[in-house]
C-alpha cells in the first residue's frame, strides 16, 4: 500500500487561515459583543456601534475576494466565524450569517461584472445586506409569493410586500425576489438588487420576537419600485434558481449559528455546575449531573461534525443538498435540546434573565423555523434517499 504514513486531516482540524479567523471572530465575540448582550436582547436592536466593528474586523465579506475590497477567504471560514459569535450572542451570528451565506453568495454566484463591481465592495466595508424572499402568504411555500415586476422601460416597476426580512432595518442593499408573470409559476421569479433609498421602497414594521430578539425581522413595503433593468440579478425568470441555490447554502450558516448557540450554552453549564453546591459538593460530583452533561457535548459534536462535512463539501464543489438539510435539521434539533438541558440544570436561575441560558433557549427555537422549518428539511431528505 502506498503512502500508509500520509495523513487525512480530521473533519474538524483547520488550516492555520481558518484557525486565524476562528480565534479573531471568538475575541471579537467575547471583548466586543458579549459586554452588549443583555442590553441588545432588552432593547431589541443591534447596538449601531457594533455593526460598524463587523465591517472593521472584516466579518462581514469573508468570501467576498480581494479584487473586490472583500477578505478573499472562503466558504467554510465563513461557518468557522458564525459559530463563535453565535456562541455569544445568537442576534450578532444571524445579522452576519446573513450577509455571508445569503447575500454576499448570491452576488457572487450570480451577478455579471457590472453588479459585482457596483455591490461587492460596498457589502465588503460598509453596508449591510438583506435577502427578500417570503411573504405573507408564502413561507414554505416560497414560490407562491405574489410580489409582482412589471417591465416599463428602461426599468421594473415592483409591488407587494415582502416579511420576515432578517437585517432590515441595518441593510441599505435587498435582493428582492418577485414575479414577472404570475401564470409561470416559479419560472416568472427574478431576483432583483434593491437600494433602501429607491423610489418606492420601505421598510415597515419590526416584528416584537421570542428570541434573536436583537436581529431586525421587518417588513417591507413595494410600492411602485422602481428598479434599473440592470439591476436584475441573474437572468429574468431565474430567480427560482438564485433562491434555491443560495438557501442550500444558508441551511449551512444556521447550522453553524445553532452550534454556536448550543456551545455556548454547555460552556455557561460547565461553568455553573462546578461552582454550585448542593449538599455539600459540586453539582458537577453528581453522576446524574456528569451523565447529562456528556450527552449534551456528544450531541452538539454531531451536529458540528454534519455542520463541517456539509461547508466542506460545498467548498469542495460537490453535491451538498442532502447534507446541508441534514444539519440544518440536526443542528436545530440539537441546540433546542441542549439549551433546555442547561435550563434544567441551572435550576430556578436558569430561568431568569441575571443568568445566560434562558436567552439561549429562546434563541435556540429559531432554527428550526427560519430558512426552512425542520419539516421541510425532512422532506429534502427522504426525496433524496427515496429518488
Amino acid at each position: 500500500m502506498e503512502n500508509v504514513d500520509q495523513q487525512m486531516p480530521a473533519l474538524t482540524q483547520l488550516t492555520e487561515d481558518e484557525k486565524m479567523l476562528q480565534d479573531a471572530a471568538r475575541d471579537f465575540a467575547e471583548s466586543a459583543i458579549k459586554p452588549k448582550v443583555h442590553e441588545m436582547d432588552e432593547k431589541a436592536k443591534l447596538d449601531p456601534d457594533l455593526v460598524q466593528q463587523f465591517f472593521d474586523m472584516g466579518l462581514m465579506g469573508i468570501e467576498i475576494p480581494e479584487s473586490y475590497s472583500g477578505g478573499g477567504g472562503s466558504f467554510f471560514m465563513s461557518i468557522v466565524a458564525i459559530e463563535q459569535i453565535s456562541r455569544v450572542d445568537a442576534s450578532a451570528g444571524v445579522f452576519m450569517d446573513v450577509q455571508n451565506t445569503l447575500v454576499n453568495n448570491a452576488f457572487l454566484n450570480f451577478g455579471g461584472d457590472d453588479i459585482k463591481e457596483r455591490y461587492l465592495p460596498q457589502l465588503a466595508n460598509e453596508k449591510v445586506g438583506a435577502y427578500c424572499l417570503s411573504e405573507a402568504g408564502s413561507g414554505s411555500d416560497a414560490f407562491a409569493l405574489k410580489t409582482s415586476a412589471k417591465e416599463a422601460g428602461d426599468h421594473y416597476v415592483l409591488n407587494g410586500s415582502k416579511m420576515w426580512i432578517t437585517n432590515a432595518n441595518e441593510a441599505d442593499i435587498f435582493l428582492v425576489f418577485a414575479t414577472i408573470n404570475p401564470d409561470a409559476g416559479y419560472k416568472g421569479i427574478t431576483a432583483f438588487v434593491v437600494e433602501r433609498d429607491f423610489e418606492g421602497f420601505s421598510v415597515s414594521k419590526k416584528e416584537n420576537k421570542l428570541g434573536i430578539r436583537a436581529s431586525s425581522t421587518c417588513e417591507i413595503l413595494l410600492e411602485d419600485c422602481k428598479v434599473p433593468k440592470e439591476n436584475v440579478l441573474g437572468e429574468v425568470g431565474k430567480g427560482y434558481k438564485v433562491a434555491m441555490e443560495t438557501l442550500n447554502e444558508g441551511r449551512i450558516g444556521i447550522g453553524a449559528q445553532m452550534i454556536g448557540i448550543a456551545q455556548g450554552a454547555l460552556d455557561a453549564t460547565l461553568e455553573y455546575t462546578q461552582e454550585r453546591e448542593q449538599f455539600g459538593q459540586a453539582i458537577s460530583d453528581f453522576q446524574g449531573v456528569q451523565f447529562q452533561l456528556a450527552k449534551m457535548a456528544t450531541d452538539i459534536e454531531t451536529a458540528r461534525l454534519l455542520v463541517y462535512n456539509a461547508a466542506r463539501m460545498k467548498e469542495n464543489g460537490n453535491n451538498f443538498l442532502k447534507e446541508a438539510a441534514m444539519a440544518k435539521y440536526h443542528s436545530s434539533e440539537v441546540a433546542e435540546n441542549v439549551t433546555s438541558q442547561a435550563v434544567d440544570l441551572f435550576g430556578g436561575y436558569g430561568y431568569v434573565k441575571e443568568y445566560p441560558v434562558e436567552k439561549y433557549y429562546r434563541d435556540a427555537k429559531i432554527g428550526k423555523i427560519y430558512e426552512g422549518t425542520s419539516n421541510m428539511q425532512l422532506n429534502t431528505i427522504a426525496k433524496l434517499l427515496l429518488k
